[in-house]
């Protein structure tokens, strides 16, 4: 299935084994993940120094990898222009996972 395919998906839990098959690609995982961690950093820092402004940088680091993964790598449109809430959800799982050795980084 490719993101041209209307899907609707009724639970998160359905989504995720689609979420992972727009992320075949280990260069685009690896961008995923620098991206995710960049902004828990980026947010970590603003919310210890209480540099609130810091905020604004979240989206570029945490869609800007991902979307040059998907782009440039994974040739494939980002599945949060369809399905915003569960592509979050999906890189945070993807994310622990990867964290915790069930994904290949």
């Amino acid at each position: 299935m490719d993101n041209n395919t209307e899907k609707k998906f009724e639970s998160f839990s359905e989504f995720y084994p689609f979420y992972l098959s727009e992320h075949g690609d280990r260069l685009n995982r690896r961008l995923h993940f620098t991206g995710l961690l960049a902004a828990l950093v980026i947010l970590a820092i603003a919310i210890i120094f209480q540099k609130w402004v810091l905020l604004i940088l979240l989206p570029f680091f945490g869609y800007g990898f991902s979307w040059i993964g998907h782009f440039f790598f994974e040739r494939n449109k980002p599945a949060t222009f369809k399905y915003p809430l569960y592509s979050i959800m999906g890189d945070i799982v993807m994310f622990k996972d990867i964290l915790l050795g069930k994904i290949k980084l």
